[in-house]
């Protein structure tokens, strides 16, 4: 049985592969258009091309997303959206699933892969983190996109988490920014994404329902930022171990 999942994966990888390039085609142009557009508004354009094709996207591998808390979302406020990191299928459902016009902190060595580059660097405050130039530089750029009206997601563990616990110890940044611009954080816990691409296994694809889920803000005023980090961390890991699906 083990056997036929495996090479059903693979088939399945296969078909979404494909389906992912003949779809990067038909979006990159439209996207590369809304850099002409002022922002938020080129942005915000930006986020609702990308989740049309992402619904498209996702129906088609059989991955559907399921989306939990966006009232918290309150209109006419930003936020830093901290969010869970367990694969690569987070980055795609993160910005255009995020109400709002947002940008997300990325590898700036991502934006060399034909076409697909040109739709990361759209949606993306992108860091050389071989560069502590490009680490000071982007986190100005984060908070100059939180002062021209954009939320900032950020991956808090900082890469994919490995482990068998439900987070990897959090770095400092995105509490630092939060502290120092007085925007809440609004956690964000992602489920599932883990089954779907397997970090620890090449070429492999296995469908399943995903889901997001966005907590309640929490204020950064009067806290230093290892307090809020201390505090976001605690409130993410007991909602993963109380909520997995």
């Amino acid at each position: 049985m083990k056997v036929f999942k495996n090479i059903f994966c693979r088939i399945w990888a296969l078909w979404g592969l494909i389906i992912f390039a003949v779809t990067v085609v038909i979006v990159v142009i439209p996207i590369c258009l809304t850099f002409l557009i002022k922002e938020p508004a080129g942005t915000e354009t930006f986020r609702r091309i990308s989740k049309l094709w992402m619904q498209v996207f996702l129906t088609l591998i059989a991955c559907p997303l399921k989306v939990v808390g966006k009232k918290y979302f309150e209109k006419g406020k930003t936020y830093v959206v901290v969010s869970n990191h367990n694969s690569l299928m987070d980055v795609p459902i993160t910005t255009p699933f995020v109400p709002g016009a947002n940008k997300t902190i990325a590898k700036k060595s991502f934006t060399k892969a034909p076409l697909f580059g040109w739709i990361y660097r759209r949606g993306a405050v992108l860091v050389d983190r071989n560069s502590d130039e490009s680490r000071r530089k982007s986190y100005e750029e984060m908070k100059k996109t939180l002062a021209d009206g954009l939320h900032m997601v950020i991956y808090p563990e900082g890469t994919r988490n490995r482990t068998n616990d439900p987070l990897k110890q959090f770095y400092d940044g995105a509490f630092k920014l939060a502290a120092e611009t007085g925007n809440d954080i609004i956690p964000t816990v992602i489920f599932n994404t883990r089954k779907v691409l397997p970090p620890n296994k090449f070429f492999y694809l296995d469908p399943h329902p995903l889901e997001m889920h966005f907590l309640p803000p929490v204020s950064s005023q009067n806290l230093k930022s290892k307090e809020l980090k201390n505090k976001v961390f605690k409130l993410m890991w007991d909602y993963y171990l109380n909520r997995i699906v």
